[in-house]
């Protein structure tokens, strides 16, 4: 009888336990037709990472670990010693640029008046010249004129001389102004040369004026960049830094993070996206608030696996090969429909479990 009654027993435990896996199970196969489900999910947020643009001691730090900040709210100070110095070095090197402008165009006008006296020297030779050569011709006239006088003996020798020695003096003179217009013409290439360079060195000049002036521009930057302040409003991070500690431009030292946007990365397998789509509607649960259902929508697919932006991508064309199944991320916005206060206590990084409703 005994025996009967446990026989009885196991057998009842046995079909509820059956009827309860069957209901389970029919109950999963049905939700899986209209469902994709995953919890490799996490909750993201925009992380603003804080890097100074100059190196330098760090003189003081006006933020501490999770603050709240605004936009342009001055998160630590540089020491601006030797970018005070830069200034004033590349504002006088501005003044002599300048100064420079002008003692090149002074040049330009000391040149212009040399062609010009030059121009008139030429002139003025010329008329000269013009002048010599008709005493030349007559003093040669009056010299053949007197050459043949004193052969037939009608003249005395004084007179010959003298005659000779104007011709003379004639050939002399205009020698002596051609010599001084070729002279002038010289001066006058010379001084024209001059001016071009002259001009040449005022472009030049005015070329350095821009180049100390995007210095001074430059250094003005780098001046107002040992004030570090907050690109956006947010809170920060863990604040590891103190006075006196040494940064790098480039070096991140911590970061904002933007309550105001807040979305759900998802990882699913390959082969649940068959039926996935943008603008489906998605059920989230978030480990830190279990009694709390969420309301999200997909967004947009990564363009790549999760693997491929890993730091080493697998390559599967070396060594041997074994099919795993990747997984890719998708992005999941919440939507209007959701629990304000719940969502501004989430934080980057919170898993999640998410639920596509594919129908």
């Amino acid at each position: 009888m005994e025996t009967k009654k446990t026989n009885t027993k196991f057998r009842l435990i046995f079909i509820v336990l059956l009827a309860i896996g069957l209901t389970y199970g029919g109950y999963k196969f049905y939700h899986s037709l209209s469902h994709e489900t995953t919890d490799d999910a996490q909750v993201a947020k925009k992380m603003n990472p804080i890097i100074p643009r100059v190196s330098g001691y760090i003189t003081k730090v006006f933020v501490k670990d999770n603050d709240i900040v605004k936009k342009g709210d001055t998160l630590f100070v540089i020491d601006n010693s030797d970018y005070v110095v830069r200034v004033e070095e590349a504002k006088a090197n501005l003044a002599a640029a300048e100064n420079n402008v002008e003692v090149a165009k002074a040049d330009i006008g000391t040149s212009q008046a040399n062609v010009s006296v030059s121009e008139a020297n030429v002139q003025s030779a010329t008329g000269s010249i013009e002048t010599a050569r008709i005493r030349l011709r007559r003093a040669s006239a009056d010299f053949e004129r007197y050459s043949n006088l004193y052969k037939n003996h009608s003249i005395t020798k004084q007179q010959y001389e003298q005659a000779e020695a104007a011709m003379q003096e004639a050939q002399s003179q205009l020698k002596i102004l051609q010599d001084q217009q070729k002279a002038s013409s010289f001066q006058k290439t010379v001084a024209s040369a001059r001016t071009n360079v002259s001009s040449k060195q005022v472009s030049v000049a005015a070329a350095n004026v821009k180049k100390a002036q995007a210095a001074l521009d430059a250094a003005n930057l780098n001046l107002g960049y040992t004030v570090v302040t907050a690109s956006i409003d947010g809170q920060v991070s863990t604040v590891d830094i103190q006075p006196g500690q040494l940064v790098q431009p480039g070096q991140s030292l911590f970061y904002i993070i933007n309550n105001q946007e807040t979305w759900v990365i998802a990882n699913f397998k390959e082969t649940q996206l068959n039926k996935m789509r943008e603008g489906q509607k998605v059920k989230l649960k978030i480990d830190a608030f279990p009694g709390t259902e969420f309301e999200g929508q997909i967004t947009s697919f990564s363009p790549a696996t999760g693997s491929k932006f890993s730091l080493l991508p697998p390559d599967n064309a070396s060594g041997n090969f074994v099919k795993t199944v990747q997984r890719l991320p998708v992005r999941i916005n919440f939507t209007e429909n959701n629990p304000k206060d719940k969502l501004q206590l989430l934080r980057s990084g919170m898993n999640a479990d998410v639920d596509v409703i594919l129908k």
